[in-house]
């Protein structure tokens, strides 16, 4: 992945992750980038829609693995790193973190949404990195609490553009720093996480665990400590603070 991969911007179009995978099925092996001012039919994780006003970023990346789909589930790790380099860059003092599997949030809001996928054409794996950033908005119509970085203190002046040259050298650090020693990606994912060391649950909405939030495992399964005292990795799904009314 080069720095400074191509981008093809639009100013309306259904999703930039579909047309990443629109592009990867008719052979297209990138790396390049998809952006766009509006969405017609954003996607989020798990068939969720992504609410697209003009003035945020939406953005997927495209790139062929060659170690193949074991480097998928690497890349969430790889695109909520980038983001929050990308954010420092703009709002240095600002404290982000980052939800299990790959929300990243301001203060329990969430600034961005990531849906990461991969497919193989001709051969050869490719890997989609969808990015829905609130750079001036914060969108409504939405099932949990957002933040924009507008709302944040960025400059006024600050575009979807400018973030955007600012992510792509960052995406492409994180990615070779994730193909090298995925051990250091966790170590700084770890660095930012909401919730470690705290009583969450986590996994599929129908079979969610309740324990503490201990580690994360060497693949990147969130590892929680159970009250019976058992170690159970999650792989799937979703994590949620348990508060405690006292």
């Amino acid at each position: 992945m080069t720095p400074h991969a191509p981008v093809y911007w639009y100013d309306d179009i259904d999703s930039t992750s579909e047309e990443a995978r629109r592009r990867a099925r008719a052979g297209e092996q990138g790396p390049l980038w998809i952006a766009a001012r509006q969405q017609s039919a954003g996607r989020g994780r798990l068939g969720r829609q992504w609410l697209s006003p003009p003035g945020n970023l939406f953005t997927t990346t495209l790139f062929v693995e060659p170690d193949g789909l074991k480097q998928a589930t690497r890349v969430p790790f790889v695109a909520a790193l980038a983001v929050v380099d990308a954010i420092k860059a703009v709002l240095p003092e600002i404290v982000v973190r980052l939800k299990w599997p790959n929300d990243v949030r301001v203060e329990g809001a969430k600034l961005c949404g990531i849906l990461v996928e991969s497919g193989e054409t001709n051969g050869a794996v490719w890997i989609t990195a969808g990015i829905g950033l609130n750079v001036q908005h914060v969108p409504g119509g939405t099932d949990q609490a957002a933040m924009s970085l507008h709302a944040l203190g960025a400059p006024a002046g600050l575009q979807p553009d400018h973030v955007l040259e600012v992510l792509r050298p960052a995406f492409a650090k994180r990615l070779q720093q994730a193909r090298d020693q995925f051990a250091e990606t966790l170590r700084d994912w770890l660095a930012v996480a909401e919730g470690l060391g705290q009583t969450v649950r986590a996994g599929p909405q129908d079979a969610r665990l309740e324990g503490l939030f201990e580690t994360l495992a060497e693949d990147g399964g969130l590892i929680l400590r159970l009250p019976d005292g058992t170690r159970h990795t999650i792989r799937a799904g979703d994590v949620e603070l348990v508060r405690f009314e006292g």
